[in-house]
């Protein structure tokens, strides 16, 4: 969750038009030289797939941002922001070549995450990558020159220039914001380098760089005409911890500090930071430390936190100590000194990823830590509903469940955790369409029973219809007014808007313009716009294999025709819809109407899609509804049972690669899907 008043520099695939960087007139071109030179390599573009979720699915997000490679094997630093929900990662090196990535870990506590390079995806011949180098931005100063690096706005790898402007950037607390991403403030560990070279959404990740061509910093915000960075003394060690164990291990004591209070009068204090309270249940709790206490010293080592700017170092330091290993903490405690030793333990996240469950209709998560203190539970058992999906079966559900609601049971057997829930959900749904569930919920004190109808059921086909006469014309009620303007007045009909080429009409020699006032002699009682379907009323009641004299009017001369009827053909409502759960869409056969309205030939073959669901693998790869699919993978698609096929063969297969042919309009086009497969698609 991020509540603040400055923006993340991640681009959503913006669409904008931008300006070049402008350098700055009174700095020499050439000292830009070496810190291009040196970096300007090892800069790539992050095309990412974030996984979104809500509404009980997983909505999946394109994006861009930034990063530079950091080792020759392919590690690459960027924002957490930016990958650390990454379904799928693909990377534009400086060279233009386009390189897949995987996750390696991700803290979103200093919003640092790391991904790595498929070097065995490279073409053979192609050039060793080039690493950036670190540089100490403890030893920045003030007024010296900057130059960030990046992708911005999802365009090509760009520099620009400016000097730092302040060393202690912070999220003001009198403006009540604050800067959080998945429950973790970062403000309280990240102190931004501020600077004012210019940087946009799609920027995010991307390399701060000094005069010498070394990272200082990782570009991750934008405060007006303000950017914001993470030192690399809080991103580099991050970087490396993640590269070594995918991860961030970090000491938690349970403690919320404060600066020391300021006291008319007085002195400013020479020693301390005033410790506001402790979270019940965590070490500092359980060691006996209490709000109005003063730390003096922590592990033998003064402390002193006079303003806010000062917290994120201390908060560094405890966090970077032994876990399981005591601390000692001299406290000053209603004005005497007494020393308290703190065993810290392992910090959790302070929230977990979401999983989506399409047979629940719901997406939950395992209950970390945090959420148990803030729910005040003894223990983090079950797992918690993220959100839940308008009228999927959890919806149905009564009572319904509902968001922050934590599962504790299925069918009498306890979840502990999640791979628990996962578990006895397939034993009791295993893939069949709908199974009757008891769920055993936690919402508040309550404890509640529900009855879910789990599983996913296969859409079902129309009931077929007994086959109707058709006659191959579209019409126009013949009105009043528009009689009296043909010089018709006082006839009824219909007049003919379009005739079916090729069809039963063309054939009897029926033609636009044509006014029908009679069927066998029986009147066409239509003179209204609300008579629109008595004509198609008065077809349907023939056998489709018998015929009709039609009394037409053409040139204002009456005539008769006859027509010879033929079965109606189906109608959207009557075909067969494929929903395809793993790219998220729905497909029919073309129907006889879909020709006359896009004026497609017989020749023209395909299946249709009718519904591409936002976020899902179809949408992502730019498939639209009204597409037609042509071909698949290079395989021809000349009906919906071809792409069924060629789907399910896809999804036997997980290719990396999947190809559509479509046409829309009056264009065709290439459209590239590049799937994540769980394993588990149907």
């Amino acid at each position: 969750m991020l509540r603040c008043r400055f923006i993340l520099v991640v681009s959503l695939l913006c669409a904008a038009l931008v300006c070049p960087p402008i350098p700055a007139a009174d700095a020499p071109e050439q000292a830009i030289d070496p810190a291009v030179a040196a970096v300007y390599p090892s800069l790539v573009q992050i095309q990412v797939v974030m996984g979104i979720y809500q509404n009980g699915r997983e909505q999946k997000m394109p994006g861009t941002g930034s990063g530079a490679i950091i080792s020759p094997d392919g590690y690459v630093v960027t924002n957490h922001h930016v990958a650390g929900h990454a379904v799928a990662l693909r990377c534009r090196l400086a060279n233009r070549e386009e390189v897949p990535a995987t996750l390696v870990g991700t803290d979103p506590l200093a919003d640092i995450a790391v991904i790595k390079l498929d070097l065995s995806a490279r073409p053979a011949g192609a050039p060793p990558l080039t690493a950036a180098r670190w540089g100490n931005s403890d030893v920045m100063q003030v007024g010296d020159p900057v130059y960030a690096m990046g992708c911005p706005l999802g365009l090509s790898q760009s520099v620009t220039r400016g000097i730092l402007a302040n060393k202690d950037m912070m999220v003001p607390k009198r403006m009540g914001d604050t800067f959080e991403l998945d429950g973790e403030e970062v403000g309280s560990l990240v102190k931004w380098f501020g600077h004012d070279a210019t940087i946009q959404p799609g920027n995010s990740g991307g390399p701060l760089v000094n005069a010498k061509g070394e990272i200082v910093g990782v570009n991750e915000i934008g405060m007006g005409s303000m950017g914001g960075a993470i030192p690399s003394s809080v991103a580099r060690p991050m970087a490396e911890e993640i590269i070594k164990s995918g991860s961030v291990r970090r000491a938690f004591f349970g403690i919320a500090f404060q600066p020391l209070l300021h006291k008319p009068g007085q002195d400013p204090p020479k020693q301390g930071v005033l410790i506001a309270g402790t979270i019940k249940g965590t070490p500092a709790e359980e060691a006996g430390l209490k709000a109005a206490d003063i730390a003096l010293a922590i592990g033998g080592e003064p402390v002193l936190v006079r303003f806010d700017e000062e917290l994120p170092g201390l908060n560094k330091v405890l966090a970077a100590k032994e876990v399981g290993k005591p601390v000692e903490f001299r406290i000053l405690r209603d004005g005497k000194e007494q020393t308290v030793s703190i065993t810290p333990m392992l910090r959790d996240e302070a929230m977990s990823r979401q999983r989506a469950y399409k047979e629940w209709g719901f997406t939950a998560r395992r209950i970390t830590v945090m959420d148990a203190k803030q729910k005040q539970r003894p223990d983090c058992v079950g797992v918690i509903l993220g959100s839940v999906t308008p009228g999927g079966p959890a919806d149905k559900a009564v009572p319904a469940l509902q968001n922050g609601d934590i599962i504790v049971a299925l069918g009498g057997k306890p979840v502990q955790t999640q791979a628990d829930f996962e578990k006895l959900s397939n034993e009791l749904i295993g893939g069949k369409e709908s199974v009757p569930v008891v769920v055993e919920i936690e919402r508040g004190n309550d404890r509640y029973l529900t009855l879910v109808e789990a599983g996913i059921r296969a859409p079902q086909d129309p009931p077929s219809e007994a086959k109707k006469a058709w006659i191959g014309v579209s019409t126009q009620v013949l009105t009043r007014k528009l009689a009296k303007a043909l010089g018709l007045e006082g006839k009824k009909g219909v007049r003919i808007t379009h005739v079916y080429p090729g069809g039963n009409a063309e054939q009897a020699g029926l033609k636009v313009g044509d006014i029908v006032t009679h069927m066998d002699g029986q009147l066409v009682e239509a003179s209204e716009p609300h008579d629109a379907e008595v004509f198609a009323s008065m077809v349907r009641a023939y056998k489709p294999d018998g015929q009709a004299e039609l009394t037409i009017i053409r040139e204002g001369k009456p005539q008769k025709l006859t027509v010879a009827l033929k079965p109606a053909p189906k109608t959207e409502n009557e075909l067969h819809v494929y929903e395809d759960l793993a790219f998220e869409f729905k497909a029919r056969d073309i129907t006889q109407d879909d020709r006359v309205k896009r004026k497609l030939p017989d020749t023209e073959t395909g299946a249709l899609l009718t519904q591409v669901d936002m976020g899902g693998w179809a949408a992502v790869g730019g498939l639209k509804g009204d597409d037609i699919v042509q071909s698949l993978n290079g395989q021809k698609i000349a009906s919906l049972a071809d792409l069924e096929k060629a789907m399910n063969d896809v999804k036997a297969q997980h290719p990396k690669h999947v190809v559509f042919f479509v046409k829309r309009g009056i264009i065709t086009s290439f459209v590239e899907v590049f799937p994540v497969w769980s394993g588990k698609e149907k």
